[in-house]
């Protein structure tokens, strides 16, 4: 039996309260679709366009079941939901992407791992829980992270030393880590995959990132590569969400080295940063598209409207909306949040170029 469409009037329920799952809430009200975000923030930009905002812990039982009871479809809007909560909801509605992507992507080995095991290439690593593992790391230099918890440049520690990565071991806690060989790459890409209900796949146009400090601030599009480049992380993003057997949206980030090979960093199953530029410059957007996927809906068309740069507005950035707001070649999207800080994201503005 083929699965059921859900039509516009349908309500969609978001695991998550920040900017992602507000700009999906206002990609699905555009088709006519109803959102009702659940997460534990007393403070939800995504909460303040919903039609119904449930602020409850994550284990809450009966709030997960008031709200798995009122949508017809489940998503999440960031990774780090508890695998639990994730499976206490898909005992009650369908939830695309489901637990898999999750139980992957929330810990780094494992998400190597799987990576490695689908085929896509990733930079040498070595598990690193004891005392043992340190003595036998050879992946040097390189880059410690923590497997869980760790973004936007969080949980991360750069060594060239066994010596140097039990200090940064202690200094995250003795918790399970991973150590990274360092890559000598020329730029970062991503890859970002849409996958329906009935096994299509449509990858967006690859965008060319930067980064600084951690936190993603630019991305491209067209990215200028090789073709040769671009198809290969094509091919990656879409062997990932047919490996991962996922309805949604997944994002890979990925290398690009010096000598053209193309090695995967990290997954998000969920709309990314650097896929912001769709909003603005792509015929459809990202967050439309996660709508249509879990909903049953024929993916949009990935077509480029015009080339893009998109910039992340980091802290006191976001206070010269103005400026923005008088060039005509920028679109400026604010996330709603009332205070700003250092590192944190507050908007972002594309450039059509």
């Amino acid at each position: 039996m083929a699965p059921k469409i859900l039509p516009p009037g349908s309500t969609i329920g978001i695991l998550g309260g920040g900017q992602l799952g507000r700009m999906t809430a206002l990609a699905a009200a555009r088709l006519g679709y109803q959102c009702i975000v659940y997460a534990p923030d007393d403070e939800s930009i995504a909460g303040q366009i919903a039609t119904v905002y449930v602020q409850a812990d994550y284990d809450d039982a009966l709030a997960l079941e008031w709200f798995a009871e009122h949508v017809d479809v489940i998503t999440y809007e960031f990774e780090n939901v508890p695998e639990a909560t994730v499976l206490a909801c898909e005992k009650m509605k369908p939830v695309r992407p489901g637990v898999t992507p999750i139980h992957f992507a929330q810990h780094r080995i494992r998400e190597k791992d799987f990576l490695r095991k689908a085929g896509i290439g990733t930079a040498d690593y070595q598990p690193i829980y004891t005392e043992a593992d340190i003595e036998k790391a050879t992946a040097l230099p390189g880059i410690l992270k923590t497997c869980t918890d760790g973004y936007d440049g969080k949980g991360q520690a750069k060594v060239a030393t066994r010596d140097g990565i039990k200090a940064a071991w202690e200094k995250f806690g003795r918790r399970e880590c991973i150590l990274e060989s360092l890559v000598d790459f020329q730029c970062e890409v991503s890859a970002i995959v849409a996958r329906g209900l009935d096994g299509t796949t449509r990858c967006f146009p690859i965008g060319r990132n930067e980064h600084r400090d951690g936190i993603l601030r630019t991305t491209h599009v067209p990215s200028g590569l090789d073709d040769a480049v671009i198809k290969k992380a094509e091919a990656f993003g879409i062997k990932l969400a047919e490996s991962l057997d996922l309805v949604g949206l997944v994002a890979l980030e990925m290398f690009v080295t010096r000598d053209g090979r193309v090695l995967a960093n990290e997954m998000a199953p969920r709309p990314h940063n650097s896929g912001h530029w769709t909003m603005d410059a792509c015929a459809t957007s990202q967050f439309e598209q996660l709508v249509r996927a879990i909903c049953g809906l024929p993916l949009g068309s990935v077509e480029v409207l015009a080339p893009s740069r998109m910039e992340n507005l980091i802290g006191d950035e976001a206070n010269d909306w103005m400026k923005y707001l008088a060039d005509p070649t920028a679109r400026l999207h604010l996330y709603g949040k009332s205070k700003a800080r250092p590192g944190r994201k507050m908007g972002h503005v594309t450039y059509l170029t």
